[in-house]
């Protein structure tokens, strides 16, 4: 028997498959960006047909290998129309997304660039699209299109080896809208809906064999964690 999982706001049942739009860049976001907008549910079930891991091991309900079509669980859906990057946030001169930080790195750096920090919505908006994808790239758990499910994350001393791949180099692991690897990769931070002050969220699952759906979150860390699986990347208002 499959468990459904739950994320977003209260509200009462009514069942929404649509299909996704992918939107081009245009003048509205900078190069680097892509622009979302669309109708988002707040409050997703998803429906897994069967997980990976056996019954009564400490994951069974983390990894799914297929799931069937989502239902949003919201009175409403809410329009969002903002601007995101593309990519992980990566230093000028380097070829890696920034490892090692925090939200409070997340949001100096956004700032610094005429951004800011995602809402937890709106990563998951731009990872799920209006079909409500549990992956950015479908229903069914492929774990060579994004950087995770990998097998060797720990170094022989125990310490969690860097893993980072570079941008672009797992095209399929793409969203609706074209914005990559918001799973796997790195855990990213975000603000978490409704909070003041602002809380922060990690989203993505980094490469390890974990969850890395597009309504995970981690919500353990405060705004000053940061280890070898944690970046960023930066939203905006759309013009």
């Amino acid at each position: 028997m499959t468990k459904p999982s739950l994320a977003g706001d209260s509200s009462t049942l009514t069942t929404v498959v649509a299909n996704p739009k992918p939107i081009a860049d245009d003048e509205t976001c900078p190069g680097d960006m892509v622009l979302v907008e669309g109708e988002y549910c707040p409050k997703v079930e998803l429906h897994c047909r069967h997980y990976a891991d056996k019954p009564g091991s400490r994951y069974q309900d983390f990894r799914c290998i297929e799931y069937g079509p989502s239902s949003c669980r919201s009175n409403s859906r809410r329009h969002l129309r903002f601007c995101i990057d593309r990519h992980e946030y990566v230093p000028p001169g380097e070829t890696l997304p920034a490892n090692h930080k925090s939200f409070t790195h997340a949001e100096k750096i956004c700032k610094s660039i005429g951004r800011r920090v995602c809402l937890e919505s709106e990563y998951n908006f731009a990872c799920e699209g209006e079909e409500m994808r549990p992956y950015p790239y479908g229903f069914s758990r492929d774990s060579e299109a994004c950087n995770a499910d990998r097998q060797d994350i720990l170094a022989a001393t125990g310490e969690l080896r860097d893993l980072r791949a570079t941008p672009g180099s797992h095209p399929r692991c793409a969203s609706a809208f074209g914005v990559l690897d918001l799973t796997g990769n790195l855990e990213e931070f975000v603000a978490m809906d409704g909070t003041n002050p602002v809380r922060p969220a990690m989203k993505g699952s980094y490469w390890q064999p974990g969850r890395n759906f597009c309504r995970a979150n981690q919500t353990a860390h405060d705004r000053y964690y940061n280890g070898t699986e944690t970046g960023f990347r930066c939203c905006a208002n759309a013009k």
